[in-house]
């Protein structure tokens, strides 16, 4: 199980990886589409999405190490102290990306101003 967590680990750091090559890409094609800050915003929206999805993979590789490895006291307080620190980073990052806490993206986005061009 180990190796298994092992292998988790290094696909968060591929999925690390994916994500800086894609939005190398994604700020590259912006940038010549609409200019330098839309391929900033566009290039910081796709790595942090990226991180958030790494953040995910690296909890699966603590848990599996936890329960099937190191299953004492201390291995627990351990993970769960990682969990609350992962998920204060992907908490801050989801408000970074969107620009609002999540319970308030769903109401700003529900169509409360009128939309224009074709219905």
């Amino acid at each position: 199980m180990e190796d298994i967590a092992r292998i988790f680990e290094w696909a968060g750091i591929g999925v690390i990886v994916v994500a800086t090559l894609v939005t190398l890409w994604v700020g590259a094609a912006t940038l010549h589409a609409r200019g330098t800050a839309a391929a900033y915003d566009a290039a910081r929206e796709s790595f942090g999405r990226g991180l958030l999805a790494s953040l995910e993979v690296f909890v699966a590789a603590d848990l599996i190490r936890t329960v099937s490895v190191d299953l004492t006291l201390e291995g627990v307080g351990s993970l769960a102290l990682l969990v609350v620190i992962r998920t204060i980073l992907s908490f801050s990052i989801d408000v970074e990306i969107n620009g609002v806490v999540p319970w308030r993206a769903r109401s700003s986005s529900s169509g409360d101003a009128p939309r224009s061009g074709p219905s």
